[in-house]
């Protein structure tokens, strides 16, 4: 007999368990928002040259702004837009004549000295808009994003180990009031630079509620609610995209959206001190009695007061007795690599993870290029309620797959059906906007579906006593990838196509690996890496 046993005779999936499932996933709602913030906080609002005050014309009758920004400022290389970055040195009024003939090319410009100008009917104020970075300046913007994935990648690191060491709870109550603290002084950022700090240190806090909140849910859930739970929970990340498009309309201003989304960590954090720190990993690490209480409290809520004198010390320690004597103080990032079966199963992880957020995060998006620009055409917001919309048939999908095939067919061919589209892309031409739009709809439906489950089947294949040390491990592998995967679009001045398919080709070889991976259904956690090498 192990703890499942023990879960089960303290109630099962009882009353316990859904207040705790319930309280840990709410913080999905915002986490999505965190991950996406960007896309709205730094969105990039039209905008051309501030006009030289000596905008005084020779006309006797008033000019119409379309009038002095014709006079004023070129058009860009298309012929069709106004240059975002030049102006004319003297204005051209004789450009208003409509038998006007003169070679616009021939005409002296020079950069936007003076600032620029920016639309405010879609953003009344962003991070580009306030510290101007656009034109030399631009890649500043993507550069906020990318410190924002620096942190996520050093929380998953740093969070990872701490867990193991000092509890799920301890960290996840951490980052709550991390996340809060830090996300809502970034609201407040007086500068660039601060602002960056800020959120890289945001990054960090989402790694530890994430890592930790997936932990500290699947250690307290029985064996045959796991896959159902995992899926569902999974929506509040779902609607947490829709949240995000609709309070980015309502407010359209950046830092009263930073400060919504990050607010309601403080309410997390007040409440995450109810939860109970998970009896496995208490039990693992000597904390015995602690483990007995936590048990208690949970058989009392549970409604199963009678079983409390019956659960003593003896029974637990009856239970876990194998799992006692093989535990040791510590672990470290070696021991996913030190024997056989964990050494499958990380390097395996490994090219799931990796391959797996570098496909959602670029791959999609750099084969399917039509659906943002198709997209933005009518709203962000639109874009962003039709990508959260996509999730829902996905993870019903997902959910499906989970419960009759198992997790290792779910995540191959939930893999293997996103290179399909990605390849599919390349054959449709560009003009085919509608069918190149369903398809990537089609991408990134597969691709939350493949989210979803690997991190479900991650948290059952690593052992309770190294558990978070391994998401923190794969997690940061894969964030690893993320940051070089926009390297690959070099390859698209040798040929278009090529970057398409060296994502689509990674998709395969993800799938590959995931079929390597041990089957986890209806199977009971492994709490030590012995459970691991006898079972796999």
């Amino acid at each position: 007999m192990g703890f499942g046993e023990l879960l089960e005779e303290v109630g099962g999936f009882g009353r316990y368990q859904w207040i705790h499932v319930t309280l840990i996933s709410l913080p999905g709602l915002m986490m999505a928002g965190q991950n996406l913030l960007n896309n709205f906080v730094s969105g990039i609002p039209a905008h051309h040259c501030t006009l030289r005050s000596n905008n005084t014309s020779t006309e006797t009758s008033p000019l119409s702004e379309k009038q002095l920004l014709r006079a004023f400022i070129p058009l860009d290389s298309s012929g069709n837009k106004l240059d975002r970055c030049r102006r004319f040195v003297e204005p051209q009024w004789h450009l208003l004549a409509a038998n006007s003939s003169t070679n616009v090319s021939q005409i002296q410009t020079e950069g936007c000295l003076d600032g620029w100008t920016f639309d405010r009917s879609e953003f009344l104020a962003t991070t580009v808009s306030e510290w101007e970075l656009v034109c030399s300046l631009r890649p500043l913007k993507q550069m906020i994003q990318t410190i924002y994935m620096g942190g996520v990648l050093t929380g998953a690191i740093i969070y990872g180990g701490l867990s193991d060491r000092f509890g799920r709870r301890s960290v996840l109550t951490w980052s709550y009031l991390q996340l809060a603290v830090l996300g809502c002084s970034s609201a407040l950022s007086p500068s660039y630079t601060a602002y960056c700090v800020f959120r890289f240190l945001s990054g960090m806090a989402v790694s530890g509620v994430i890592l930790n909140g997936v932990s500290l849910k699947v250690e307290w859930i029985p064996t045959k609610e796991r896959t159902l739970v995992g899926t569902l929970t999974s929506f509040f990340f779902t609607f947490g995209q829709m949240i995000l498009a609709g309070l980015a309309y309502w407010l359209r201003d950046w830092r009263k959206l930073q400060l919504v989304i990050c607010a309601p960590q403080f309410l997390f954090f007040a409440y995450s001190w109810w939860f109970s720190e998970s009896a496995r990993w208490l039990v693992l690490n000597r904390r015995s009695e602690d483990a007995l209480k936590t048990l208690h409290r949970v058989a009392r809520i549970n409604g199963k007061s009678e079983i409390i004198d019956k659960l003593t010390l003896e029974v637990l320690h009856s239970h876990m007795k194998k799992e006692i004597e093989s535990s040791r103080s510590s672990f470290t990032a070696y021991d996913l690599l030190r024997t056989r079966g964990m050494r499958r199963i990380s390097i395996c992880l490994i090219a799931v993870w990796s391959e797996h957020l570098g496909l959602v995060l670029i791959g999609l998006n750099t084969s399917s290029p039509p659906i943002g620009s198709w997209l933005f055409q009518v709203s962000i917001y639109l874009m962003q309620i039709i990508f959260g919309a996509v999730d829902f048939p996905a993870k019903l999908l997902a959910l499906s797959m989970l419960s009759y095939l198992g997790r290792r067919v779910s995540q191959a061919t939930c893999l293997f059906l996103s290179a399909l589209i990605i390849f599919a892309n390349i054959f449709v031409p560009s003009d085919m906007q509608t069918i190149r739009t369903t398809l990537a709809c089609l991408g990134k439906g597969f691709t939350s579906a493949s989210f979803t489950t690997v991190y479900l089947y991650t948290g059952e294949l690593y052992p309770t006593i190294i558990r978070q040390t391994g998401m923190g491990f794969v997690s940061t592998m894969a964030r690893v990838g993320s940051m070089a995967a926009p390297a690959v679009l070099i390859l698209d001045e040798v040929l278009p196509a090529l970057p398409s398919v060296v994502y689509g080709g990674a998709a395969v070889l993800a799938g590959c690996f995931a079929c390597f991976l041990p089957e986890t259904l209806n199977m009971p956690l492994p709490d030590t890496i012995e459970d691991v090498e006898n079972k796999w």
